[in-house]
């Protein structure tokens, strides 16, 4: 969700110079290649490249290097709902966003949707009180939330509801793109999800 080229992969976007920061976006970068449970503290150190014991001296347990990776990409998807709002109509910057996506279709291929996997993982583990997932929530939220803004300012009535469209659009590729193990089904659905927006258009 948030690997478009504009702002960059969680770990591509612009470096960050505090540890803790490259620790979260490293944890978010590692989570997405390897999932949650499969991620050591050493894996996400390495990903840093920052001795082990920084890990500890931040975060004290995997959890909260989880919810460091959520705010990791939830700063990336700011960063990139903020650059496509530099663009001058709604029915472009939908179509920027969706540019990004096709963009990163071969990370797509191998690992999927690196907040969809994760959020979906999350929602798995058996001590969902946590409260992991509904953060993960918070983040899908605001991503359809930037998505209406775009169909309101298009003059949709059904925001709301094309905004869901779109995004579930995109998880749908995500998914079928990584289990097919094919970037180019990423390309295809994204071009069509494009035309679907120039007939939302107005006239």
């Amino acid at each position: 969700m948030t690997d478009s080229k504009l702002a960059g992969k969680p770990d591509g976007a612009k470096p960050k110079s505090g540890k803790r920061e490259r620790l979260a976006s490293a944890a978010a970068q590692v989570f997405h290649q390897q999932g949650v449970e499969r991620t050591t503290l050493s894996d996400i150190a390495a990903a840093a490249d920052v001795p082990l014991g920084n890990v500890y001296y931040y975060f004290k347990t995997k959890d909260q290097l989880v919810e460091a990776a959520i705010g990791s990409h939830q700063e990336s998807l700011r960063v990139v709902t903020d650059q496509l709002d530099q663009l001058p109509a709604p029915l472009d910057r939908l179509k920027a966003l969706i540019g990004g996506w096709i963009e990163q279709r071969e990370t797509a291929a191998r690992y999927g949707c690196p907040f969809g996997t994760l959020a979906t993982e999350l929602d798995k583990r058996e001590d969902g009180l946590d409260g992991l997932d509904r953060a993960a929530a918070a983040v899908m939220r605001a991503l359809i939330a930037w998505v209406e803004e775009q169909f309101t300012q298009l003059g949709r009535a059904d925001a709301p509801e094309l905004a869901v469209s779109f995004v579930t659009a995109y998880q749908g590729m995500a998914v079928l793109t990584n289990v097919l193990r094919d970037p180019e089904v990423m390309t295809s659905q994204g071009r069509r999800l494009a035309d679907w927006l120039d007939t939302l258009a107005p006239a």
